[in-house]
């Protein structure tokens, strides 16, 4: 059975943690594509709220294998931890599976990023600091460390000391920092590698066997497309690929195999951190869409910024990646607004562009041109089907859907399982 892949429509934070796990309860195997621990789902269920940044949300269904791709940049010790507390409130770990060829993050790797946003001064990307940006620049210059090193004592040994020397000479050289010593952090890794070593498996053979098995396979994506280092607001961006193509390669799953791209989106814009959000909020109404919302990052509490809906960037995401659904969140945001405003063109010295510059200050530079949707002024939380919500909202949503260009088969009006409505365009889980 083919894949489906869930991506973030915007710049994170969408939901996309509910939508996997709702779409779990029907899955054999949940694989997390990329990212690392500067990513966070929150997940809302009748056992309390579990706030995910390494595991699968996939880990909350027990019959569901779930698989840390290739693709993700670990922290060892932060993913242990992560394991720990999700044993310590009775789930269990059977079925938690980690790629050998996923890269490691090391202590050096988060001192390097603090040292470089800082040089950014004014320019700052707004990074969590997790040392991600630096363990994905060793992937690609081939000097990583990766999962199936700390498999293996000897190579742990020779590759660590080789880059701890390396890296040693650019922090007390170029920074003026102390050095990583070898002896303790080897034989921490050492001990971290025993705990993980149950969980280590060639991951890409286990989801190629699930889907040659005509088995249910869902690829979560962190992040959202609009970061993507290629095509996002660069450089405000992550290191990884947050899209389709990038939940391919991180998952070991061929474009071929795929049968669904579902992109998540909330019903407004948010953000964190620096770069380009074209319809931002610096007045009340921004602060009202980040209270009602509960704006505040899962991994590092920060608040976001907020936006009226970006459908110039929706369908930009949209066309890039094959969008073939849409999941549509927290509409019940909008449910205290008379109007509703959602950007369908950028102005930029005269000129109206339908799509995004690649030059961030450019993007910088464009005045949103606005069509304005009535509001419904009426509560949907406990809309249960599509025939519970508002006209209003029926009308934004069927304007969302053809603006984006996909059409919206899910949306999420609050944060517990139930609260995600199927629209009726199709099943919420596919027929096995």
């Amino acid at each position: 059975m083919p894949a489906t892949i869930i991506m973030g429509g915007q710049w994170g934070d969408e939901g996309k943690g509910k939508l996997t796990d709702a779409l779990a309860a029907e899955a054999a195997v949940v694989v997390r594509a990329n990212g690392g621990s500067n990513a966070g789902h929150t997940i809302q269920t009748p056992a309390g709220v579990f706030k995910l940044h390494l595991v699968p949300s996939g880990i909350l269904n027990p019959d569901c294998l779930c698989v840390v791709g290739a693709g993700v940049v670990i922290d060892p010790a932060a993913l242990v931890r992560e394991m720990d507390e999700l044993q310590t409130r009775g789930v269990g770990l059977d079925k938690l599976r980690v790629s050998d060829r996923a890269h490691v993050v090391l202590p050096y790797h988060p001192i390097l990023d603090q040292v470089a946003e800082a040089q950014r001064a004014d320019d700052e990307i707004g990074t969590t600091l997790r040392g991600n940006g630096p363990a994905y620049a060793d992937k690609v210059s081939r000097v990583g460390i990766r999962i199936a090193d700390l498999m293996d004592e000897a190579a742990l040994l020779r590759k660590l000391s080789r880059q701890i020397e390396q890296k040693n000479q650019i922090l007390t050289r170029v920074y003026g920092r102390a050095p990583v010593e070898l002896t303790p952090l080897y034989h921490e890794l050492i001990g971290l590698g025993g705990r993980l070593r149950p969980h280590v498996v060639p991951s890409e053979i286990l989801v190629q066997d699930a889907l040659a098995a005509e088995k249910e396979v869902v690829i979560e994506c962190a992040q959202g497309a609009m970061l993507d280092v290629d095509y996002g607001t660069y450089p405000f961006v992550t290191s990884s690929s947050p899209t389709a193509a990038g939940a391919c390669q991180g998952a070991g799953v061929a474009p071929t195999q795929v049968r669904r791209v579902v992109a998540v989106f909330k019903a407004y814009s948010t953000r964190v951190g620096g770069g380009p959000l074209p319809t931002e909020l610096l007045d009340a109404t921004g602060d009202t869409i980040r209270e009602r919302g509960r704006e505040y990052g899962t991994t590092t509490g920060r608040p976001r910024r907020t936006g009226w809906f970006d459908a110039v960037a929706a369908r930009y995401v949209t066309r890039l990646n094959g969008v073939t659904e849409v999941a549509l969140t927290l509409l019940d945001v909008l449910d205290a607004f008379e109007e509703i405003k959602v950007c369908t063109g950028y102005a930029l010295n005269d000129i109206t562009l339908d799509h995004l510059p690649a030059r961030d200050d450019l993007l910088a530079q464009v005045v949103p041109c606005y069509t304005t949707c009535p509001g419904w002024l009426r509560e949907t939380t406990r809309a249960r089907h599509a025939e519970d919500l508002p006209d209003g909202a029926h009308a934004y949503v069927s304007f969302l859907s053809d603006a984006i260009g996909a059409p919206i088969t899910m949306i999420g009006v609050g944060p517990a399982r139930d609260q995600l409505v199927p629209t009726g365009s199709r099943p919420l889980v596919p027929a096995r």
